[in-house]
């Protein structure tokens, strides 16, 4: 009798492999205030079975979730009741996407059914939303540590979709409703639907990720590792209508000869529109976006002056659709695009191939010459093969004026035996500026193995001294660098002090480019061992050891100069550096679970590195550490510093230190409205340069105009803060106001000096219309 019963009231148990959900249509709207005990939700579909997924899978969760499941004709609900026997619930009033700290549950829905890409829905306790995508496959490794593959690609938080969601707590632990209205998404056209889904949720008293439909770290895809919607008939996104007028004003102030002056900029208005022209594409346009008063980069800190640093996307045009034109080696990178006059963007899918075409018009101050508008055409193609594997085509130019750059390229994934999987790229571009015309290569390959115990990446990628990408990111060009990343990971029992060990093996080298086609040495040789633990309740710690052989790039120092004291005088000299400098790095960190109040994360760098500043070695230390701290339920504080300081090895002398403190506090009013203030001070320090450990004598560098110019010691301390008003009713309808204002002074940390050298603020007004349904 109990499978009958279990049939009627269709239960789909995640651990028994139920996982093709048959989902009920109800003809009228829920309330998401309804009790879940009460109707239409007794007609719901009900998900139970949750498996641990982190920090060790295929293990019962040790907190259940039961979820419901139903639709209407315009939208799909979701009613979650989350059990929490062993802990307390953390729940904070907080901005949207700020809900890491809390627990919280994810709905991932691939709705065009590819095991590439999904939409993921999170909610809070509280109702507090965190939304953006999936996008599986594109990711190259980049960076050096313990390997990636032993764990799933990072959801994106950029784009903010429109929909509903309650919650609040509960005796047993919480419970959240949410409406995802079809609108918010875009699907394959057909009378019947076929969509991906996991529901995955975090458990902060415990540090452990859970998710109904078994997942296991042992695959190329946690998306191919999906349970499905079956039977979703009838159903329609509507006209997609959406118009997004804003108006933004400025009043900037600095200091002059003759006193204190403000220069207002009267209300500038421009706005969004999007229109949903089929279920499955999705048209936007904008005239003059404007974001960047409102969010803020954190400080990063360049260890590496030949490798280039990114920053996020915060324009919400350019988010929408964003994971269209994802790429591997970062080809498409729209803050590349400073500051358009107008832009528009076509993405979606069309016959199983995924589209993505942007064209842009930037300001005329942004062009070469100061008088032209640069324009952008980028377009992204990327066709589904079948069982996660996929061929994409790539082509951006930008016209300025007389000159242009055109790239064009390929890439593909192959997945095999569901832990392996190729990926292969190749690019040409053609550039013709002031200083370059040429055309040249990019290229790369890839072998991954994403086993449970054993996991590897294997990579070798190249890109010409030519090649340039002016709507992409390209940190470094010129090089051939090979990646044997190499990593053994151990499981304990649940519940047992190590809950996971990773240890991680990567010879890491890097030939200048030439030098890598006639066969010769790598310049940079490097091998990192890394060490990772995660211990029951969320702590993770981390003790690696860089073992590095780095060579002189002459074209680094091309203006360098030796101030060479001859009996006669001084003689100015060709700056020429050691052939090789070895280092050895040791990098120790750790991070807390996520308590209700409280959490950090704290890193170190010791031992001794290239001082790039005089192409010396020298001791180093670095710092790196976060700490949030909630002391209510809408309140919270966000302390980050960082320091990067080098000693001189021949003699013990500083040769520069950046120390760079950073605070963000937000108090959250209510739900729609918060207040938030941030500071930032950041401080260096660079000693005279010389010669160091060679021949001791100062260094000059020539400057444009031929002069050679001494590096006597220099000093900045510069501090900024600004404050923020936010009224955000629902995504597209805004109001800001805020202030911000800069300073200097010669002491760095004295505050007795402090010289403002700018202010200013600015108001801006946005409204969301749905023309649409």
């Amino acid at each position: 009798m109990i499978a009958p019963l279990l049939l009627l009231l269709q239960i789909y148990d995640g651990r028994a492999g139920q996982l093709a959900v048959r989902v009920p249509r109800v003809e009228v709207p829920v309330p998401l205030e309804a009790s879940l005990d009460a109707p239409p939700w007794d007609r719901a579909a009900r998900l139970r079975g949750f498996s641990q997924y982190l920090p060790v899978d295929g293990v019962p969760a040790a907190d259940s979730t039961v979820v419901l499941v139903m639709y209407t004709r315009d939208a799909l609900y979701f009613g979650i009741r989350a059990y929490e026997a062993h802990g307390a619930v953390h729940a904070t009033l907080a901005d949207r996407d700020k809900i890491t700290a809390d627990d919280y549950v994810q709905i991932f829905l691939d709705t065009s059914h590819d095991h590439h890409r999904a939409y993921v829905f999170g909610v809070n306790p509280l109702g507090i939303q965190a939304d953006g995508i999936l996008s599986e496959g594109i990711h190259s490794l980049a960076s050096t540590g313990a390997a990636a593959v032993t764990n799933r690609d990072t959801v994106s938080l950029s784009t903010d979709y429109t929909y509903q969601s309650k919650g609040h707590v509960t005796p047993f632990g919480y419970e959240v409703t949410v409406r995802i209205p079809f609108a918010s998404v875009s699907f394959s056209s057909g009378s019947q639907q076929r969509w991906g889904i996991n529901i995955v949720r975090q458990v902060q008293h415990s540090g452990d990720e859970d998710t109904w439909a078994p997942a296991r770290l042992a695959n190329t895809s946690f998306i191919g590792q999906f349970g499905t919607l079956e039977g979703l008939a009838g159903i329609t996104r509507g006209l997609v209508l959406d118009l997004n007028p804003e108006l933004t004003s400025h009043i900037n102030g600095n200091p002059t000869p003759t006193g204190w002056k403000y220069s207002v900029e009267p209300l500038s208005p421009g706005g969004n529109v999007r229109w949903g022209v089929t279920d499955n594409l999705t048209l936007n346009g904008t005239i003059k976006p404007d974001f960047s008063q409102i969010e803020s980069d954190v400080p990063q800190l360049q260890f590496d002056p030949r490798v280039a640093l990114s920053y996020p996307e915060k324009r919400p045009f350019f988010f929408d659709g964003l994971e269209q034109f994802d790429t591997p080696n970062t080809l498409v990178y729209t803050r590349s695009i400073i500051q358009p006059d107008a832009a528009v963007k076509l993405t979606g899918e069309v016959a199983g191939s995924s589209i993505g075409f942007l064209s842009s018009v930037d300001a005329g101050n942004e062009s070469a010459n100061g008088k032209d508008n640069p324009v952008f055409d980028i377009l992204r193609v990327k066709h589904n093969l079948g069982g996660g594997s996929t061929v994409g085509l790539i082509a951006t130019d930008r016209e300025d004026g007389p000159w242009y750059n055109h790239v064009v390229g390929a890439d593909t994934r192959i997945v095999f035996g569901k832990i392996y999987d190729i990926r292969l790229q190749g690019v040409v571009s053609s550039t013709r500026s002031d200083s370059i015309h040429a055309v040249a290569p990019l290229w790369d390959g890839l072998f991954e193995r994403n086993g449970r115990h054993w996991s590897l990446r294997y990579e070798l990628s190249g890109i010409d001294s030519s090649f340039v990408d002016q709507s992409g990111f390209i940190p470094r060009t010129g090089i051939v660098s090979s990646t044997l990343d190499n990593a053994l990971t151990f499981y304990g029992k649940p519940g047992a002090l190590i809950q996971s060990y990773t240890f991680d093996f990567s010879p890491i080298q890097v030939w200048e480019y030439p030098q890598f086609l006639r066969g010769h040495r790598a310049e940079d040789i490097k091998w990192h061992f890394s060490n990772n633990v995660t211990l029951h309740g969320g702590w993770t710690l981390n003790a690696d050891a860089f073992v590095e052989n780095f060579g002189y790039d002459p074209a680094l120092y091309a203006n360098y100069y030796v101030a060479k004291r001859t009996p006669t005088g001084i003689d100015t000299v060709p700056f020429v550096g050691t052939p090789h400098i070895p280092n050895l790095d040791i990098v120790t960190g750790f991070t807390t679970p996520r308590w209700s109040h409280f959490d950090a994360s704290f890193s170190t760098v010791t031992g001794y590195d290239d001082n790039f500043y005089e192409w010396s070695s020298a001791w180093i230390f670095v710092v790196n550490s976060t700490i949030d701290w909630r002391p209510t339920s809408k309140g919270r504080i966000s302390l980050i510093y960082s320091q990067l300081q080098f000693v001189r090895r021949s003699d013990n002398t500083q040769v520069a230190v950046q120390r760079v403190p950073y605070i963000e506090a937000a108090y959250q009013i209510s739900r729609p409205i918060f207040v938030r203030f941030i500071g930032q001070y950041e401080a260096s320090w660079v000693a005279a340069l010389r010669d160091d450990g060679r021949t001791n004598d100062p260094l000059l560098i020539k400057n444009s105009a031929g002069v050679y110019e001494p590096q006597l010691k220099t000093t900045s301390n510069v501090v900024s803060g600004s404050w923020l008003f936010s009224y955000q009713p629902t995504p597209g309808t805004v109001f800001f106001v805020g202030y911000g204002s800069g300073y200097t002074e010669p002491y760095s940390f004295n505050f007795t000096g402090l010289h403002r050298t700018s202010d200013g603020f600015f108001v801006k007004a946005t409204y969301l219309f749905h023309a649409g349904n």
